[in-house]
C-alpha cells in the first residue's frame, strides 16, 4: 500500500506543474489509478483487524476522513486560495502524504490475510474469482453507482452553483464548505453507528430518504446562514448513508477476493458516475439559463432515490466474521 500511496501523492503533486491541459488529465488518470488502489485495501485491512463489535461506528469514522479532509480543503480554499491559486492548492493537497507514509510503516498486515496468505500455496486470480461471484459483484458496482451519484450530485457543482448563482466570495464558499462538511462528519459517525442497532439497509435508506425534505432549504436558500444549514443537513443525510458504506460493503464481499471486490465496485460505480457533473452543468446551460438550483434539487431527489431502492433490494450482512479467509 505505501508504493500505491506515493504513487497517488506524486501524481497529485505533478499536476501543480502540468503544462498544459493534456498533460494535466494524465497526472490525474495516474492519481485516479493509485487512490483506486487504496481504498479498497485499506477498508479491507481496517475491518479485518478491528472487532466485529462497533463495526458501524468505525465505518462512519474511516468513511468520513473524506469529509475531514474536504473540510481540510476547505479551509484552504477559503484562506490562501487567493494567494496559490490552483497549482499552489495541488502542492498542499500532496503534503499529507508524508504524515501517512510514517503512520503506515507502523501498521502490519491484517491476521485474515496473514493466516490466508499461509493457507494457500497458489496465488489468488481476482479476475476468474471475480466471476464466480458475478452476481454480487454487479449489484455492488450498481449500488456504488447510486453512492457516488449522491455524494458528487450534491457536492460537486455546489461551490460553483453558491458562485455563480449567489455570486459569492471564495471566502463565502469556503466557510458554506467547512459548515457542509462538519455536517458530513457528524452525519457519516452517528449513522454508522447507529446501523450497528437497526441494520445497514435500513441506516442507509433513512439518510438516504431524509435528504429529500430539505432540499428547498439547501437548493432555493438567499442567505448565507441558511445555505449554510442546508449545507450542513444535505451533507448530514448524504454522508449519514455514506457512513455505513465501507463495513455494508466489506461484510457483502466475498472473503476470497475482499481486496479486491470493494475497491473495484467502488471505482466502477465511481467510473459510470463520472458523466454527473458535466450533465449537470449541460442541463443548467442548457434548460435552466446558468441556473444550477433546479439541476442539484432534481439530481438529490432523483438519486436519493435510488440509492434507497437499490440499497434495500439488497441482502445484508451485519456482523459478518471478516476474519474468515474461506
Amino acid at each position: 500500500m505505501s508504493v500505491v500511496h506515493l504513487s497517488a501523492r506524486a501524481s497529485e503533486l505533478s499536476s501543480a506543474f502540468a503544462p498544459s491541459l493534456k498533460v494535466f488529465l494524465i497526472t490525474r488518470a495516474l492519481f485516479g489509478i493509485a487512490m483506486g488502489g487504496e481504498w479498497g485495501v485499506g477498508a479491507a485491512l481496517a475491518f479485518e483487524t478491528l472487532p466485529a463489535k462497533g463495526r458501524g461506528f468505525f465505518s462512519g469514522v474511516l468513511q468520513e476522513g473524506y469529509a475531514v479532509g474536504y473540510l481540510m480543503a476547505a479551509l484552504v480554499f477559503g484562506t490562501v486560495f487567493r494567494f496559490v491559486g490552483w497549482r499552489g492548492m495541488f502542492v498542499i493537497g500532496a503534503l499529507p502524504a508524508f504524515l501517512v507514509i510514517y503512520i503506515r510503516s507502523k501498521v502490519d498486515e491484517s491476521p485474515a490475510w496473514a493466516e490466508g496468505r499461509a493457507s494457500r500455496k497458489a496465488e489468488t486470480r481476482p479476475g476468474k474469482d471475480i466471476l464466480t461471484y458475478l452476481g454480487t459483484f454487479a449489484f455492488l458496482v450498481v449500488l456504488m453507482f447510486a453512492f457516488n451519484s449522491f455524494s458528487h450530485g450534491s457536492q460537486d457543482l455546489y461551490p460553483t452553483f453558491l458562485t455563480r448563482d449567489h455570486k459569492f466570495t471564495p471566502q463565502t464558499v469556503g466557510f458554506i464548505a467547512i459548515i457542509a462538511n462538519i455536517g458530513a462528519l457528524l452525519g457519516g459517525v452517528l449513522f454508522g453507528t447507529w446501523s450497528e442497532k437497526v441494520g445497514r439497509r435500513r441506516a442507509i435508506v433513512v439518510a438516504a430518504l431524509l435528504s429529500i425534505p430539505i432540499i428547498p432549504l439547501w437548493a432555493y436558500s438567499r442567505t448565507v446562514p441558511m445555505l449554510a444549514l442546508g449545507g450542513f443537513l444535505m451533507q448530514f443525510m448524504v454522508q449519514g448513508a455514506w457512513g455505513v458504506i465501507p463495513a455494508h460493503l466489506n461484510e457483502l464481499s466475498p472473503p476470497a477476493v475482499r481486496g479486491t471486490f470493494p475497491g473495484l465496485a467502488y471505482q466502477l460505480g465511481n467510473f459510470f458516475s463520472s458523466w454527473n457533473g458535466v450533465k449537470q452543468a449541460r442541463l443548467a446551460e442548457q434548460r435552466y439559463g446558468g441556473a444550477f438550483a433546479p439541476v442539484l434539487a432534481w439530481t438529490v431527489l432523483i438519486i436519493a432515490s435510488l440509492v434507497a431502492v437499490v440499497t434495500w433490494s439488497g441482502g445484508e450482512r451485519r456482523g459478518a466474521d471478516l476474519s474468515n479467509t474461506k
